[in-house]
C-alpha cells in the first residue's frame, strides 16, 4: 500500500516538473524570438536613419503610413509654425537621442504646410527639470515667425500611454507621452497628420529647443533572459532527479 501511495506522488511531481520545464523553455524560446525581432528592428531603423531625406509624403498617402514600415523615415519639407499654444512632453531621457539623456521636455508645435494641412513638429529638447512653462514659452516663441521654414526630421507615430503614465497638466500644457493626436485635440490645433515629425534641423541659434539626429541604441538583453529561462528549466530537471534519487535511497 505504501508503494501504491508513492507512485502517484512521483507521477504527480514528474508531471509538475514537466509543466514547469515546458513553461521555462517556452519563455526562453519567446525571448529568442524577441531577440530576432529586435535585431530586425534595429537593422531596419539603422537603414532608415542613415538614408537621405525624402519629400514628405503627400496628404493622400498619409492614411497608408504606419509605424511598422515608416517610423524613423527621414523627410524634408517646408512649413510655417502656427501661432497656436505649444505643448511640452516630459522626458526622463531618450532611447534614440544620446544628447537627451537627462530630464527635460520635448517642445511640440503645430506647423502648417503650403497646401494647408497641419503637421505636428517635435521641435527639440528643452532641459527643464521643473517643467517650467515660462522656460518653454521663451524657447518656442522665437520659432513662430509667420515665415515658412525648411525642415528635416523623422516620421514618428503617437505613443500609447502606459498604465502608470500620469495624467496631463492642462494648466502647464504638460503631457507625459508623445501622443500628438490627443494633444492636438486638447489644444484645439484642428486636424493634424497621423504622424509627427521629430526635428533634426534646423537648430536654433542658441540651441533651444535642441533638435538633432537620432541614433539607434535599443536595449537588447533577450539572449541573457533566454539563457536564464533555459537554466531554470535545467535546474528544475536536476532538482527532480535529486528528489527521485533521494526517495530511492530512502
Amino acid at each position: 500500500m505504501n508503494g501504491t501511495a508513492r507512485k502517484p506522488r512521483v507521477a504527480g511531481f514528474a508531471l509538475f516538473t514537466l509543466m514547469m520545464m515546458a513553461f521555462f523553455v517556452a519563455l526562453g524560446v519567446w525571448q529568442l524570438q524577441r531577440r530576432a525581432a529586435k535585431h530586425e528592428l534595429i537593422d531596419a531603423l539603422t537603414e532608415r536613419l542613415a538614408a537621405a531625406p525624402i519629400a514628405l509624403p503627400p496628404p493622400a498617402q498619409w492614411a497608408a503610413l504606419n509605424a511598422a514600415s515608416d517610423e524613423f523615415r527621414r523627410v524634408s519639407f517646408t512649413a510655417t509654425y502656427a501661432p497656436l499654444p505649444d505643448a511640452m512632453v516630459y522626458s526622463s531621457g531618450s532611447a534614440v537621442r544620446k544628447d537627451a539623456s537627462g530630464p527635460g521636455t520635448w517642445a511640440l508645435l503645430p506647423a502648417r504646410l503650403p497646401t494647408g494641412e497641419m503637421v505636428v513638429i517635435d521641435a527639440g529638447f528643452v532641459e527643464n527639470t521643473m517643467q517650467d512653462r515660462a522656460i518653454e514659452d521663451r524657447a518656442v516663441k522665437k520659432l513662430v515667425t509667420g515665415e515658412p521654414v525648411a525642415l528635416t526630421g523623422y516620421l514618428r507615430f503617437p505613443e500609447p500611454p502606459g498604465l502608470l503614465t500620469p495624467a496631463e497638466n492642462r494648466d502647464k500644457r504638460l503631457w507625459f507621452v508623445r501622443d500628438h493626436l490627443a494633444i492636438a485635440s486638447s489644444l484645439g490645433w484642428g486636424a493634424v497628420a497621423p504622424f509627427y515629425v521629430d526635428l533634426e534641423q534646423p537648430v536654433p541659434q542658441n540651441g533651444v529647443p535642441r533638435p538633432g539626429p537620432l541614433d539607434v541604441h535599443l536595449k537588447d538583453d533577450h539572449l541573457q533572459y533566454a539563457i536564464t529561462w533555459f537554466a531554470l528549466a535545467l535546474a528544475v530537471l536536476i532538482a527532480f532527479g535529486v528528489w527521485v534519487r533521494g526517495r530511492r535511497q530512502g
